[in-house]
């Protein structure tokens, strides 16, 4: 901002506040407008961002006490309080407006004024410093996000995968790290669009859609997965094989009288990532038989005479009651 616009801005009238208002009700209504007209909320509005710019830059001058004292006094001079002709010569020897503001900014003697040349001091430079924070109090706004979605099939998703993406016609490679799951959201810090003020560019953040697998559920670095066996398998015993992630057959033991739910880890055999490499773990469910043979059927028959005595719900009752 230019220093002469100080005479023509007002600020107060800006940010919607008296000019007595102190610096709490300033804030207030600043937070109020900027939520309102944040380029974030008001994509592709220019006059949006028009009246964005202008809310900043009256909060950064109110907001700071000695900026907000020069103001109100370069102010009142406009306002008509005082006047000041110029001194012999024109306006290139005017001693009465210079003379005021050399005794408001310190100077020993008087000020004069240069449209860029040396050996002048620029109005702007005593008006409308800002120490390099800009018209904005403080660093300029960054960037805004950038939202992008990949889906990915479960064995890429918990294995990583590259993928390519076409952001604003322009392509860009991102890396999805092992272990992503279903609706995670991938934050790549400055590569969103860039500020139009000057600031950080803003984020890509990039959600992951992973589809259910029809084997296997992640859980952390572990893999889940649910193994039918039979009845003869799960009473007797047996070693059985189950299909690793990698496609190979992994060789699992099934423990005698193994009941229906019980879950058997097979180490290392999970995933790997930066935390580690997990396990699998197989959860048993006991597959009962449909259309028995008669030979079977019979085997079943022989199986519950053998098993007369035995109640597996003998203990149910007294633990409801409990």
């Amino acid at each position: 901002m230019a220093g002469q616009d100080w005479f023509e801005k007002d600020f107060y009238s800006t940010l919607g506040v008296p000019k007595d208002a102190d610096q709490a009700a300033i804030k207030q209504s600043y937070r109020k407008l900027a939520r309102v007209f944040h380029p974030d909320a008001n994509a592709g509005d220019a006059s949006a961002e028009e009246r964005f710019k202008e809310v900043s830059e009256a909060y950064s001058v109110l907001s700071d006490p000695e900026q907000r004292q020069q103001y109100d006094s370069v102010r009142a001079m406009a306002g008509g309080g005082a006047r000041f002709a110029a001194g012999p010569g024109g306006a290139g020897g005017a001693g009465g407006f210079e003379d005021m503001l050399s005794g408001m900014f310190g100077g020993g003697g008087r000020v004069r004024f240069a449209n860029g040349g040396s050996g002048g001091i620029n109005l702007e430079d005593l008006l409308g410093g800002y120490g390099g924070a800009g018209p904005f109090g403080g660093p300029p706004p960054r960037g805004q996000d950038i939202a992008a979605a990949v889906t990915l099939p479960f064995r890429q998703a918990v294995q990583g995968s590259t993928q390519s993406l076409s952001l604003d016609g322009k392509p860009i490679t991102v890396r999805i790290p092992a272990g992503v799951t279903n609706g995670q959201k991938i934050k790549l810090a400055g590569k969103g669009r860039p500020s139009p003020y000057g600031g950080q560019p803003g984020d890509l953040i990039i959600t992951v859609n992973v589809p259910p697998h029809p084997v296997y559920r992640l859980d952390g670095n572990n893999l889940r997965m649910t193994v039918p066996v039979s009845i003869d398998e799960a009473a007797l015993g047996a070693r059985i094989e189950v299909p690793g992630l990698d496609g190979t057959k992994v060789r699992l033991k099934v423990p005698a009288g193994t009941p229906s739910g019980r879950t058997l880890r097979l180490k290392a055999k999970g995933i790997t990532t930066a935390k580690g490499t997990g396990d699998l773990l197989v959860s048993i469910q006991i597959a009962v038989p449909q259309n028995l043979s008669g030979a079977g059927k019979k085997a079943m028959e022989d199986l519950r005479d053998a098993m007369k005595g035995h109640d597996p719900r003998a203990d149910l009752m007294t633990q409801a009651g409990s």
